[in-house]
This record gives C-alpha cells, structure tokens and sequence, in this order.
C-alpha cells in the first residue's frame, strides 16, 4: 500500500495528505497494486518512492533538479533523480553532469554516482513520475505521478521563495513552465543526457559549459542564502 511517510517534515505532509485524498492518487494506489500482483518488477523499491522529498525538507529546500523517469535497470532507482547507489555504475547523464561540474567549479569527478548528500543541503532531486517498470522507461508516466509531482512544482512555486530550478532538457522546461521567475531562478539547458549535453536552443544554453552549478550558488548567495556544496568528494584534490 502507498503511504505518506512519517519521516516528511510538516510542510510535505500538508501537502501530500491534500494529494492523497485525491482521485487520481486513488487510482494510482490501484493500479501500483495490481503491477505488484502481477510479478512485475518495479523501481525503486516502494520505501524509496518518496525519498527526494524526506532528505530535502520542505523548510530548508533551496534547489529542484527535475527528472523524467527513474532509472529502470536493477539496483539502479532509489528515489533520487540522476543519482544511482554506492557500488552502482554511474549512468551516461550523470557522468556528465561531473563533468560540468568539474568544468564549472573545478571538483573532481566522484567514484560514486549517489547524490545524497546534495539532498541533504536542500536539493530537492525529483523524478516526474517516482515509479517504473522494469525496462520499460515511461511505463508509470501517466498513472497518476505527474499530476502529483506537478503539485509539488506548483506548492514550492506558492509557498517557497528564492528556490532554484534546475531544469535540463524538454521535458523540465515544461514541467517548471509555470514557475514565478519574480520569485524564483529558474536556469535552463538542454539535457545532460550524450544526445542532449552539447545541444542548444533559442531559450537555452546547452548543458556542457552552461556554468548551472556556479549561477545556482550566485543566485542563493545574491539572496543571503548559503550556497550548495557541490563537491562530494571535498577533501580530494584534483590531479
């Protein structure tokens, strides 16, 4: 059974008790039932759904970084966009995404692909649908999910101020398409994605070499804000 999890700050909790008496959520409960009775394999494992927004509480979110879809190959999704366990194989996007971040603020490039510890600064790493079929990306996209992330965009939109959003590629463009620019820094490029990374538009820079991580820490310091700390490997030094 889908459940609101007690370790959410009050904040989400508000928020998450409006959606979930909602009928879509029911219909989404129904049918995560029925893929469970299946057999199906699903991703990440169902504790894990709501873990982007248990690391970053509601009070100290500071940044979104909007993904599609969780990573749909075993032992890869664990509720946290673009990131991957310890010991799990650091997936083509966010090889890239070290990669700008070395180019931009100089970090070396970490061994581990979990991003754990950008949530708990206050990253809110949110996927726009929390579930998947195994090996079949998109395969829970339209069951209920992005009506409830799309909330969640909407609540931080209303109720936060001084939030950046990261928003890489098609897809989070129109996701943070409603965001109050007077209020909030959104930052937009292509996606880190090897098909997207170097790609740019008429609205957006592309991802290599568009300084996001650098303009995100401008922007929260500009605000009185402390910045993220984006090196998770701080006492390493680059070779």
């Amino acid at each position: 059974m889908l459940k609101i999890p007690s370790s959410l700050d009050k904040k989400w909790q508000t928020l998450f008790k409006q959606e979930f008496s909602k009928d879509y959520m029911g219909e989404l409960k129904s049918f995560l039932k029925d893929e469970k009775k299946s057999g199906g394999k699903v991703y990440p494992p169902q504790k894990d759904f709501f873990n982007a927004f248990t690391y970053a509480g509601f009070k100290n979110l500071k940044v979104v970084i909007v993904g599609q879809d969780p990573y749909h190959g075993a032992g890869q999704a664990h509720g946290l966009s673009f990131s991957v366990p310890e010991g799990i194989k650091i997936p083509p996007s966010l090889r890239n995404i070290y990669k700008e971040l070395n180019r931009d603020l100089e970090h070396s490039i970490p061994e581990s692909g979990n991003l754990e510890e950008w949530a708990k600064q206050g990253v809110l790493l949110l996927n726009a649908s929390l579930s998947v079929r195994e090996g079949e990306a998109g395969s829970h996209s339209k069951k209920g999910w992005l009506t409830f992330t799309q909330q969640c965009i909407d609540y931080i939109n209303e109720h936060k101020q001084d939030v950046v959003f990261l928003s890489w590629g098609l897809f989070a463009h129109s996701v943070c398409a409603k965001i109050d620019t007077g209020k909030h820094c959104v930052i937009k490029t292509s996606h880190p994605s090897p098909l997207g990374a170097t790609k740019q538009g008429k609205e957006f820079c592309a991802f290599l070499g568009s300084g996001c991580f650098s303009q995100c820490n401008q922007y929260l310091v500009k605000k009185k804000l402390t910045p993220i700390n984006w090196d998770l490997h701080p006492n390493l030094q680059l070779i």
